[in-house]
């Protein structure tokens, strides 16, 4: 059972390092258009990620935790893992400054350690595609999204003095932020609570995970499981979403430097466009149960509205070493996470 619970705290410590690496993308560019201090910022995604839980489901959590490796082939070697080759390659992205993507590493992981121990067979094929479709998906909607609303606002705000203009949208900012920091807490934390249920219903024979069943689980919850059910305790729900809010007040400053300010200068009207595109685009595929990455879709959003404004006013350079981040972060996780997995099995 020690063991179970050691992964259980490693599975938070990812949950936690995701809101680190990835606070930048919530509070990147209220930061960067002096709407918010950066104090103030993170406190304000932070709340938002923490009450996510009371609009969206568990869809998300369900695709993470059955829907990338078939259940027969979890154990606690595999979940090690997993979450060793996530969060690796975070610290290794976090450390360059790269933006990439905690979830896509997190399911690099799963593919990695799932290999390794099944083969292709441990591999649920239309929950990977579905997922590596939206690494494409996501930001080209980002981007679409970003500039259809860009062409709206700024046709509108055209008739209005600039001044009214900018003071509006520092205030409509706050709400968009809000958004977006709420369907990222959204989708990002079930993929946490998808890999801690998946350690509980993956240990349902084994009589060492019963106690922590009996622990997380209500005897209505603990019904549904033992009915074949892949079920996400609501103990389990509120812990993750504590735990990526935990990691968002901590910060990630160094990628807040490169989303706010090195892809392209930003105004509070163009904040507003990258972050409302944003928000639609992860409630969208939330509640389709997609694990996407939010930081493809913020990237994408803050090219779209940076491109509108002027073509040359984006820094295509690093908006290409982002990109290449992206490409490499399934197999990098997957690498990292394969070791971790044979180093475990052959060492201990």
């Amino acid at each position: 059972m020690a063991w179970i619970i050691f992964l259980i705290l490693l599975a938070l410590f990812f949950d936690y390092l995701n809101g680190f690496h990835d606070a930048a993308n919530a509070v990147s560019t209220v930061i960067s258009t002096r709407v918010l201090s950066p104090r103030l910022a993170v406190w304000w995604a932070a709340f938002f990620n923490f009450v996510a839980f009371l609009i969206f489901g568990t869809a998300v959590a369900k695709t993470i935790g059955a829907g990338i490796i078939y259940t027969q082939f979890i154990d606690s070697n595999l979940v090690f893992g997993a979450l060793i080759g996530a969060c690796g390659w975070n610290l290794i992205t976090w450390w360059f400054g790269l933006p990439s993507s905690s979830s896509h590493a997190l399911i690099g992981g799963l593919i990695g350690a799932g290999f390794l121990k099944g083969g292709p067979s441990a591999l649920v094929a239309s929950g990977i595609l579905k997922t590596v479709a939206f690494i494409f998906i996501s930001p080209i909607l980002g981007f679409i999204l970003s500039t259809v609303i860009g062409i709206i606002v700024f046709n509108i705000a055209n008739n209005f003095k600039p001044s009214k203009v900018d003071g509006f949208f520092r205030r409509a900012e706050l709400f968009s932020a809000a958004a977006y920091s709420l369907g990222y807490g959204g989708n990002d934390a079930q993929k946490t609570m998808g890999i801690i249920s998946m350690l509980l219903v993956g240990g349902l024979a084994g009589a060492e995970v019963a106690p922590l069943q009996e622990f997380f689980y209500s005897h209505q919850e603990l019904a549904a499981i033992r009915a074949g059910e892949f079920v996400v305790p609501l103990s389990v729900v509120i812990i993750c979403q504590g735990a990526i809010a935990l990691g968002t007040l901590s910060g990630g400053w160094r990628i807040v430097k490169t989303m706010g300010q090195k892809i392209t200068r930003l105004r509070p009207v163009d904040g507003f466009c990258a972050e409302s595109a944003a928000g639609i685009s992860i409630f969208f595929a939330s509640f389709l149960g997609i694990p996407v990455s939010t930081t493809h879709t913020i990237t994408g959003s803050i090219v779209g509205i940076g491109a509108l404004r002027r073509l040359s006013g984006v820094h295509w350079g690093v908006a290409k070493r982002i990109v290449w981040a992206w490409f490499i972060t399934i197999p990098a996780a997957a690498f990292i996470s394969a070791i971790a997995y044979e180093l475990k099995v052959l060492l201990f």
